[in-house]
């Protein structure tokens, strides 16, 4: 079997991978390819790759190949459509960032909730000056899609007495830590709750532009909106309206349409918006973790068991 580990990684994360997996299992025979220019080459003869993205050169290039194992959760960025027709089997990392995402919304509810960006502005002036903050125990967090990252956030929150509720695909199998759960098509239930709302659901053809005008309106003036899901589930001028309407309390985004978020923003210069750069999944146990599903997939294709996280 061959396996490549593409250049196509973020933050220069190949040789950790590879470390890791290696260090797991040093049987498992490896071809890493760092240079761009080379992997073309490499892939004509792969039966596996593992890679951040997919260009369509690569993937024509690839023509034994079987399974691509995505390195991130969303993969709306890789054809579909395409590796269906081919027969290549999508996997991706789905569950790895719920515990790193989890502590980061729950850092974004606290923030707005104890008041940080007051602190942070009158530390800036010099000036003391008491204020009110409030608790988590007293806010409904609502969620949109439960999945292993809404699980973990329902978990955190629960445990600042917080009601949690939230739309899930399949509301019959709900966890523990919810509340109360809904359908997909029951999103409004969970807007007219909400004090915070979390989008944590995938990028699709039902979820692009999902929290729009009217989303926004139904949720109270006071509500705050938390995206760490993609930046295309919120119509972003519509929340820069409600915003400069004073029709919603706040919003922490780590997820944007364009990406890098641009200069010319309005969203860089608000109070009441906490903007971070798409790194709410960051860990420094990433690839150690993304070793370990895909070493439990290679066990599974050996043995031609169901992929597990199989996208397509």
């Amino acid at each position: 079997m061959t396996i490549v580990v593409s250049p196509h990684i973020l933050s220069g994360g190949g040789p950790r991978l590879v470390a890791a997996i290696c260090e797991r299992r040093p049987e498992i025979d490896l071809e890493h390819v760092e240079d761009e220019d080379d992997l073309l080459d490499a892939v004509a003869d792969a039966d596996v790759l593992v890679t951040h993205r997919l260009p369509d050169d690569v993937l024509e290039a690839a023509g034994d190949l079987e399974w691509v194992q995505a390195l991130s959760a969303g993969t709306d960025f890789f054809d579909h459509d395409a590796l269906a027709d081919r027969g290549v089997a999508l996997t991706n990392v789905s569950g790895i960032h719920a515990k790193p995402i989890g502590q980061q919304v729950l850092g974004y509810l606290l923030h707005f909730e104890r008041g940080f960006d007051r602190a942070v502005a009158q530390q800036r002036r010099r000036e003391w000056e008491r204020y009110m903050g409030g608790e988590l125990g007293d806010r409904t967090v609502g969620i949109v899609g439960v999945g292993a990252i809404g699980s973990k956030v329902a978990e955190y929150c629960r445990t600042f007495d917080a009601r949690v509720i939230g739309t899930k695909r399949d509301p019959t199998d709900a966890p523990d830590g919810v509340d109360e759960i809904y359908g997909a098509d029951e999103l409004e239930s969970v807007l007219e709750a909400s004090d915070y709302l979390v989008l944590a659901c995938p990028l699709t053809d039902e979820t692009r532009g999902l929290i729009d005008a009217d989303a926004l309106a139904t949720l109270s003036d006071d509500a705050v909106l938390v995206n760490i899901a993609r930046g295309g589930v919120v119509d972003q001028p519509a929340l820069v309206d409600a915003l400069e309407a004073d029709e919603l309390g706040g919003a922490a985004l780590d997820v944007f349409e364009a990406e890098p978020l641009p200069a010319e923003s309005p969203l860089w210069d608000r109070d009441d918006v906490l903007v971070t750069p798409h790194m709410a999944g960051s860990t420094p146990h990433y690839w150690e973790r993304c070793a370990d599903i895909f070493l439990r997939n290679y066990d599974r294709f050996r043995e031609g068991e169901a992929l597990e996280n199989r996208v397509v």
